[in-house]
């Protein structure tokens, strides 16, 4: 796998801040920790993807029966 550097410009000094203390508690680096959040984002699909799935769904019927008897079931 080839890699490549990324450099991110004027991120608030607080979000830095944030995100070390973050990589600090999981016991990496900065840079390991931003790569880990950026690969977990890059294997995500796509919002649009995401939401085109669940309209594609078939839609749900139900009463209000229904919604009484799942409530009655501890259900939400």
């Amino acid at each position: 796998m080839s890699t490549t550097v990324i450099q991110v410009r004027d991120l608030p000094e607080e979000v830095v801040a944030t995100l070390k203390v973050r990589a600090e508690l999981r016991g990496q680096s900065l840079a390991a920790y931003l790569r880990d959040l950026l690969t977990q984002e890059a294997a995500m699909p796509p919002v649009e993807d995401v939401m085109a799935g669940i309209a594609s769904r078939e839609s749900v019927s139900y009463t209000i029966d229904d919604l009484r008897s799942f409530a009655q079931d501890g259900r939400r």
